[in-house]
């Protein structure tokens, strides 16, 4: 079997962050949060990257990474428009805000025919949990795919509310459900809550979170395609609703297509959501490299 490849979702606006999180420097030697998961995917096995990301900072993305991974693993590109949809959809003239993270996987479907795994540009994910990956899309014998589970409490951020994938797995450790809630934050009393129709939602912080490191079989894009089709459908007049991925994992679930396997990581999750939280993801990289785990210089000089 070919090796797995790793989708890297790159398109986001930035705007809670201000800027093009995507590029900005975090490491020692200035590397950005992408240049670690290429990293650690590279050492667990993959053997292609393909990064999805917007025609307007095309440019700008590959001043920072063209280049730099060259002789280490291959790389391609895809790009996330709003008129980039199947054949048959009509785009809303209306329609501004981006589609979401289910749309970001599928424009990337003529790019990918191994199994792949997804993650968020702005995410540190962590060694172990690309390696459980690689593992297991490396190891594949049949049409099941998998996610990554994180512990809630370890994946917020102290500067605003967050978007959390929440999973209900049944005994054999396979998902039931994810459940995509968009305003989780941490309040002064250190209760973690999420907003429903303006009505505050207790969370516990041990609930098993997706953090969009999932992983998938070719075949998987067939789904993605029909699931996108029946949202543009049922959707067509809510301008600002987005077509997210675990609407698209609950659908493949529901439609007993596959199962998709849940494997829990011990990596302590961390990203950028706000620019506050650009100080924390410093000292927690200069730690993991002061701890041996990677490098001063990722790449070298």
């Amino acid at each position: 079997m070919s090796k797995p490849t790793l989708l890297v979702m790159a398109a986001g606006m930035g705007s809670r962050y201000g800027s093009l999180k995507q590029i900005d420097e975090f490491g020692p030697s200035g590397e950005t949060i992408i240049d670690y998961s290429i990293y650690d995917a590279i050492r667990a096995g993959f053997g292609k990257v393909v990064f999805v990301i917007r025609e307007s900072i095309l440019a700008d993305f590959k001043v920072v990474f063209y280049g730099k991974f060259s002789g280490k693993i291959e790389v391609d590109y895809a790009l996330q428009e709003l008129d980039r949809v199947p054949q048959g959809v009509e785009v809303p003239p209306e329609r501004v805000k981006p589609w979401g993270t289910g749309h970001a996987v599928l424009v990337a479907a003529n790019k990918i025919k191994e199994p792949f795994a997804v993650i968020n540009a702005d995410d540190y994910y962590g060694q172990q949990s690309f390696q459980l990956m690689a593992n297991f899309l490396s190891n594949l014998d049949k049409e099941v795919h998998t996610l990554i589970g994180y512990r809630l409490k370890n994946t917020l951020s102290e500067h605003g509310y967050v978007s959390r994938g929440i999973c209900e797995v049944d005994q054999e450790g396979y998902l039931k459900s994810v459940t995509e809630r968009t305003h989780i934050y941490i309040k002064p009393d250190q209760a973690i809550v999420y907003k429903e129709d303006e009505e505050e939602v207790s969370l516990s912080g041990d609930e098993i979170a997706s953090m969009n490191l999932m992983g998938f079989t070719p075949g998987a894009f067939a789904q993605f395609e029909a699931s996108f089709k029946a949202f543009i459908k049922e959707n067509a007049g809510h301008l600002k609703k987005e077509f997210y991925l675990p609407t698209v994992v609950n659908e493949i679930i529901n439609a007993g297509e596959a199962k998709v396997k849940v494997l829990n990581t011990s990596d302590k999750w961390f990203g950028v959501t706000y620019k506050e939280d650009k100080a924390v993801a410093q000292h927690r990289l200069k730690e993991l490299v002061e701890a041996g785990v990677y490098p001063e210089n990722l790449w070298g000089s």
